[in-house]
């Protein structure tokens, strides 16, 4: 669902959070004056709003919120609440539907291949071809049962993720009927009187204006504005996708910008380190998202630690998370389905045009009329690969259940598991993927940016004892990270006298010590943003603006910096205030970073091993992620993904085509935005990491890619994720995501790691390739059949083959053919992405085709040899038999030979099941004339000399593709 981010507004929309529904204004149709709600009565919060620019919900004060939805500190009475859940209905969202039985059945049918078998089936039938047509129609219903088992396989697995939503709520009502408006009491300070009282109420019973107190563990129930919070902390995993706990303030100070950790792609809250790092410029802010906001939480959200209350302003599908669930997006036709049906339409045009061939030449050639349509029907089917449905659905199945038993890894949608064969680019985001959740110290300096040990021991003491003395519930991740870095008896030399938390107007936090041997004194300690200390330190403009500079300079390299600051100041035993934090000696600076994930490193190698170029989207400062990708050895600078191209580097602005970012550039959002979409395509073709990308230009950058002929895939959590997740190939989500992003996605991972996707990606590559192995070998035997049958029509006075014996011929290969879902590819299958291209198998089955046909000719010179006659009516017994034996060991040595390439698997492996089924077509070839059936379907059995011939023809034929699999490329597609 598209953020907006254009200002630290809230957007317009029936959800304050901007959700996104035009037309509509949260607060403008109730009034703007004090009292005007209980002046007016009863005002609706979702009328169109007459000015069409929303009002900021962040400059408005608790009270002004309160008045605008008509309510008040106390809440609503039981009348106006029954009123609005009448007015604006029940706080729910819709529950996403999975697909029943018989509907997934038919979805399955759809598919292009199982669409043209029963084509064929029915002509079949047509045709009084009944054991060719309930063959056929016995394929189609095993694979649609398949495919549809597998996916309600999927779905029990979700079913099972689904998390636990919030049931109830505690929400302050009033029993009377009367309203409140504005009572001239600021809704911060508000406390429950004159006959307010706790409840708990079923969620869904929640109406805009309700008043709720949040408490630890519970679950926001909807889009709601603080009006007063202690030690509030929140995860809006579910919204924005980071892990991290997020600080809420009940704070009316306007222009307050959005707070450190405020999580997930919001460019403007990464920019803050914690309690004060180093801002970067103020056109970060320019960036900052909704979730940024320090005053709102959102449903979905759930509560870390802390207290709260809150006033209710959006519910149901006017919330962002509602929003995002009720309109899902629609993803465009993924790559195994474009891939397919194009196979399937080059197949279509074959088999339409064979039939009336077939019919034609013989009416000119032989005078024969329609009692050649079984026949031609029959070359038909033959050249249709009948048990591809069976073999796709086979493999990718048996690939889903391997990684969900192994790997724990989900696989929704079965064709999406050969899209990730195919993927070449995987987007990611940063956080959580590359890197973990919490910052690690890079280091601490003076103020000239040498190596300074004293730095982090301060700054360890400031953090140490105000965790210590301000009653934190627990050190926020900074603090954390520096005192894991310091040595732990340092703070302990020292004895805390007071502290003075962190707060988001001073952006810093204070503890006052006494040193060893120094009675009478105290010092300060202050740690904090960079400009907030350097504005209480006694330095002259000169030297401050010199260490803001050095400041910039660390950022611009992914630091993030942390000012640390002391002043020494008589003992004394009244409270110290933020009055004392002026006149600070300037120590230095504390560096941290994002902490690398174990993994990613050697994940990344593997990925780039197996040709996926690995791009990077992320709301983060653009130098904070080239260090990510820097300590990853992720090279910034690619051009793998165009073939050539022009030299783009040194271009710094974006005036037209000719002045593209250049290759290795960290790319902007801002530089995106003045890019059309053709030279957006240009540009990620070099670029490795977009920086404060919101949602749009996330998605967008996806669908350049995609359009430009790559498979994308993209990981994500957040609801914020959605446009990216729609836009790429396969939708790829951790299992703790949020349930609308889990249902959204094709590819649930145990875990956000790479290593995961690394494993999946082998598996989609796995399955395709056995398809891909079936496809080639099929066709190309099929085609080569088809060609001769369509020649021995022509050139015979009688049928080549009778129907029962074309479909004897046709079971027993399909037999043998379902050993390909269950192959073994060889590793240098896996280090390529999968594509099913349809020119390169047109090249491919029209090499082997002809191969295969000159092979079947060479028999009828065989078989008239061996039976020392002419081939006629009488001899067509003999014909029939031997060239069934024929076909069935041409297509097992097709089987064996075109499998994999020539170069033979290293070490002892076990005999795969290809060759297995490849022996036991050849011996059913050698046998079957000589067993009791063969006399049952016409076959008698032939002279010795026919197989000494026939193995000639057989090891001339083998020669022939082992040297053509060299020049057309038989392992490659």
């Amino acid at each position: 669902m598209p953020d907006s981010v254009a200002s630290d507004s809230v957007a317009s929309g029936p959800d304050v959070a901007g959700a996104g529904v035009a037309g509509t204004d949260v607060f403008t149709a109730a009034g703007s004056g004090p009292g005007s709600g209980a002046d007016r009565g009863p005002t609706d919060p979702w009328a169109p709003g007459a000015g069409g620019t929303p009002p900021d919900l962040t400059a408005l004060t608790s009270l002004q919120v309160l008045r605008r939805l008509d309510s008040g500190p106390r809440g609503l009475t039981d009348a106006q609440a029954e009123e609005r859940l009448l007015r604006y209905g029940e706080n729910a969202v819709p529950e996403w539907r999975t697909a029943s039985w018989p509907r997934r059945f038919v979805r399955s049918v759809r598919d292009p291949f199982t669409a043209v078998l029963l084509c064929l089936g029915v002509v079949s039938a047509t045709v009084s071809a009944w054991g060719t047509a309930l063959v056929i129609l016995s394929l189609v219903v095993v694979s649609c049962l398949l495919r549809s088992s597998g996916e309600h396989r999927a779905d029990r697995s979700m079913a099972a993720l689904r998390e636990l939503v919030a049931t109830t709520a505690t929400v302050l009502r009033r029993g009377g009927d009367g309203r409140e408006g504005g009572d001239g009491r600021d809704g911060g300070g508000a406390r429950d009187g004159g006959g307010s009282r706790p409840r708990e109420i079923p969620v869904d019973q929640l109406v805009p204006g309700d008043v709720i107190r949040l408490g630890p563990g519970d679950l926001v129930p909807a889009d709601v504005l603080l009006l007063r919070a202690s030690g509030l902390t929140v995860h809006q995993a579910a919204l924005t996708g980071e892990s991290a706990p997020v600080a809420k303030y009940a704070v009316d100070t306007p222009g307050l910008p959005g707070l450190p950790g405020a999580g997930g792609d919001d460019p403007a809250a990464q920019d803050d380190a914690g309690d004060g790092g180093a801002r970067t410029p103020a056109a970060g802010e320019a960036f900052a998202g909704v979730f940024a906001q320090p005053r709102l939480c959102f449903q979905g959200s759930s509560v870390a630690s802390g207290s709260g209350t809150a006033v209710v302003v959006a519910t149901g599908t006017r919330t962002r998370f509602g929003a995002a669930r009720s309109r899902p997006g629609r993803r465009t036709a993924s790559a195994f389905d474009r891939q397919v049906n194009g196979i399937s339409w080059v197949l279509i045009r074959f088999m339409l045009l064979t039939p009336p061939l077939v019919l034609m030449a013989n009416a000119a050639l032989r005078g024969r009329g329609l009692e050649t349509l079984p026949f031609a029907v029959a070359v038909a089917v033959g050249l249709t690969p009948e048990m591809l449905p069976v073999i796709v659905t086979t493999a990718l199945a048996r690939g889903a259940s391997r990684l969900a038993r192994h790997h724990a890894v989900i696989v929704k949608r079965l064709p999406a598991l050969h899209d990730l064969g195919a993927v070449d680019v995987l987007f990611l985001d940063k956080t959580g993927t590359l890197t973990q959740d919490r910052p690690v110290v890079g280091g601490a300096m003076d103020a000239y940016g040498d190596p300074d040990p004293e730095v982090l021991r301060w700054a360890a003491v400031n953090a140490w004892w105000t965790l210590q003395l301000a009653d934190l519930p627990a050190p926020d991740a900074l603090d954390e990270a520096i005192l894991d870095a310091a040595d732990e008896a340092d703070p302990a030399r020292y004895e805390g006298v007071a502290a003075l938390p962190f707060d988001p107007v001073r952006r810093l936090s204070t503890a006052v010590v006494r040193r060893p041997g120094r009675l009478g004194t105290h010092t300060l300690v202050v740690k904090g943003a960079v400009e907030a200390v350097l504005q209480r330190c006694a330095l002259d403009d000169e030297e401050r603006n010199r260490l803001s500079a050095l400041a910039a300079r660390e950022a611009d390299r992914g630091l993030r910096l942390l000012a640390v600051a002391t002043a020494e100041r008589p003992a004394r035993h009244r409270d110290y205030t933020p009055a004392d934090e002026r006149g600070l000696d300037f120590l230095g600076f504390v560096a941290l970073h994002d902490a690398l994930a174990p993994t990613a490193a050697e994940a990344l190698k593997v990925l780039a091993a197996r040709g996926v170029s690995v791009k990077i989207l992320t709301g983060d400062h653009p130098g904070t992620a080239a260090r990510a990708c820097l300590d990853l050895g992720l090279d910034t600078a690619v051009g793998d993904l165009a073939p050539g191209g022009d030299d783009l580097t040194g271009a710094d602005d974006l005036t037209g085509a000719d002045d593209l970012p250049g290759a290795g550039e960290v790319i902007t959002a801002e530089r995106l935005d003045a890019l059309t979409d053709a030279e957006l395509a240009e540009v990620a073709r070099r670029t490795t990491v977009f920086a404060r990308c919101t949602p749009e230009h996330k998605a967008r950058i996806v669908a350049a890619v995609r359009a430009d002929g790559h498979t994308t895939g993209f990981l994500g959590d957040g609801v914020n994720d959605l446009p990216a997740l729609y836009a790429a190939d396969v939708g790829i989500c951790p299992r703790d995501a949020v349930d609308v992003v889990r249902e959204s996605t094709d590819v649930v991972l145990a875990r956000k790691d790479l290593t995961a996707i690394e494993h999946a990606i082998g598996a989609g590559r796995h399955s395709s390739g056995n398809i891909a192995t079936y496809l080639r070998i099929t066709l190309s035997s099929n085609l080569g059949n088809v060609i001769a049958m369509l020649v021995a029509g022509l050139l015979l006075p009688f049928l080549p083959m009778l129907p029962a014996q074309v479909l004897v011929q046709n079971l027993c290969f399909d037999a043998a053919q379902l050993a390909f879902a269950y192959d073994r590819p060889r590793p240098e299958a896996l280090r390529r992405p999968t594509e099913l291209r349809s020119r390169a198998f047109f090249r491919f089955i029209t090499g082997f085709g002809l191969i295969n046909a000159l092979a079947d000719l060479a028999t009828f010179v065989v078989l008239a040899l061996a039976l020392h006659t002419a081939v006629d009516v009488g001899s067509q017994a003999e014909f029939h038999s031997g060239w069934f034996t024929e076909n069935l060991l041409t297509q097992a040595l097709v089987m064996l030979l075109l499998r994999t390439s020539a170069r033979p698997a290293s070490g002892r492996r076990a005999p795969s099941p290809v060759r297995w089924a490849a022996a036991g077509l050849a011996v059913t070839g050698l046998l079957l004339p000589l067993s009791p059936l063969g006399p049952i379907l016409g076959m008698p059995a032939l002279p010795g000399l026919y197989y000494v011939l026939l193995g000639a023809v057989l090891g001339l034929y083998a020669a022939g593709l082992v040297f053509a699999r060299g020049r057309i490329g038989g392992a490659q597609l």
